[in-house]
């Protein structure tokens, strides 16, 4: 009698789950997708708040996004994957440090304040690693942190492209290690 219980509960279980996993919610649709890749260099004077440290930098970016509509307003979703690595080259010495970080941002939420306002609350995560001019890990970051960003939507909450950053404010500081990526740099190339 039980095994033929936890046989007819077994069959309605997966024919549930097989169910929901078949449907798709209605209202979430891709409205764009890409990837990017960039480089960029330059030169940082007095390199964190350290007078006469000039350091040389060359940063590459790879990465892709997806932004989404939710929910019966439409509100757009916007998520990204991205790998960053940065060297950091003292001139003067000829020594570098590599930065390596893998990072995803997305927004968790967006709300429609009603007042021509939207509040995006943002997560950006991903490890983050600091390598010295021995190739030896220095300094680590694998925390996360969240951001609330108000923007007036221009009278169009599911358009983007009028948008008016009001605030950007950090609301959750950095979890788990968060080493002074500035302090591990002078330390190994100042």
């Amino acid at each position: 009698m039980h095994r033929c219980r936890a046989v007819i509960l077994a069959v309605l279980l997966g024919f549930a789950a097989s169910t929901l996993l078949s449907v798709a919610p209605a209202s979430a649709k891709v409205v764009e997708r890409g990837e990017f890749h960039d480089v960029f260099t330059g030169e940082i004077e007095d390199f964190c708040d350290e007078p006469g440290l000039t350091i040389a930098f060359e940063a590459s970016v790879d990465g892709r996004f997806i932004v989404r509509s939710h929910g019966p307003d439409g509100l757009l979703y916007y998520a990204e994957h991205g790998s960053i690595t940065q060297t950091n080259t003292n001139p003067a010495n000829g020594l570098s440090v590599v930065e390596k970080t893998h990072v995803l941002d997305k927004d968790l939420h967006v709300t429609d304040n009603g007042d021509g306002t939207l509040t995006i609350i943002i997560l950006i995560t991903g490890p983050s690693s600091l390598f010295g001019p021995d190739g030896k890990a220095i300094a680590r970051n694998p925390g996360q942190v969240r951001f609330e960003a108000v923007v007036d939507h221009g009278g169009t909450p599911t358009d983007p492209s009028d948008d008016i950053e009001l605030s950007f404010t950090q609301i959750k500081g950095s979890t788990g290690r968060t080493d002074d990526y500035c302090e591990a740099i002078i330390d190994a190339i100042g």
